[in-house]
């Protein structure tokens, strides 16, 4: 199948048990990255599902692109660009409704899978659009809930899960930030998991079996 071209960059791999309409794994990478890198990992995901790596708007010279930017050098620790995440995020449910009306996937079967800003975009759009979202996988992020939809506190969560994961030494994103997550998706009342692995800003083997089971899980 071509890869089509919508509003966002992206890689496609095929289910290799194709359906009528298929369950979708769409890919969001981190900061200064790009849409292979998650991409390279795709042939480990479950044969059944479509998955879909979206390339970030943000260009970064010399390479790689940002959901948002940060300034490292801002005084107060690391500014985000609260503005351009919102962006972003209304940028992530369109690129959805697109891959809905262009691929044959199943839109009551689709799954994000984030890592660091990535992870914040993957909160910020299943949070503030729980309609559109089943699974989130949510490695490396955390909750930032100033990118989310005004009211999101009075969605519909029954149909969402969540698989979080966070570095016990990460030195990008604390994992203290990370750690506030449950107790949030608890309020909210959401289906979620979380796990630490003693690693830095990354996936570790046994972090990455543990996301495949918790797919394998999911009804």
């Amino acid at each position: 199948m071509t890869t089509k071209e919508l509003s966002l960059y992206h890689l496609v791999r095929e289910p290799k048990i194709k359906k009528e309409k298929s369950p979708v794994i769409i890919m969001l990478h981190g900061y200064g990255s790009d849409a292979n890198d998650l991409f390279s990992f795709s042939s480990e995901l479950p044969g059944e599902y479509y998955v879909i790596s979206a390339q970030a708007p943000y260009p970064l010279p010399p390479y790689g692109n940002a959901w948002y930017a940060i300034n490292f050098d801002n005084s107060g620790g690391k500014f985000s660009d609260d503005a351009q995440a919102i962006d972003s995020r209304k940028k992530i449910i369109g690129f959805i409704d697109e891959i809905i009306d262009n691929y044959p996937v199943d839109p009551d079967n689709i799954t994000l899978l984030g890592f660091s800003q990535g992870s914040i975009l993957s909160y910020a759009v299943a949070l503030s659009h729980p309609e559109k979202i089943k699974n989130v996988i949510a490695l490396s992020g955390y909750i930032n809930e100033d990118i989310l939809e005004e009211g999101y506190h009075n969605n519909d969560f029954s149909g969402l899960s969540i698989y979080a994961s966070h570095g016990s030494q990460d030195q990008v994103i604390p994992v203290s930030w990370a750690r506030r997550n449950p107790e949030i998706l608890e309020r909210l009342g959401i289906d979620h998991k979380y796990s630490e692995f003693p690693v830095g800003h990354g996936v570790a083997p046994q972090n990455f079996m543990e996301v495949l089971q918790w797919l394998k899980d999911r009804p």
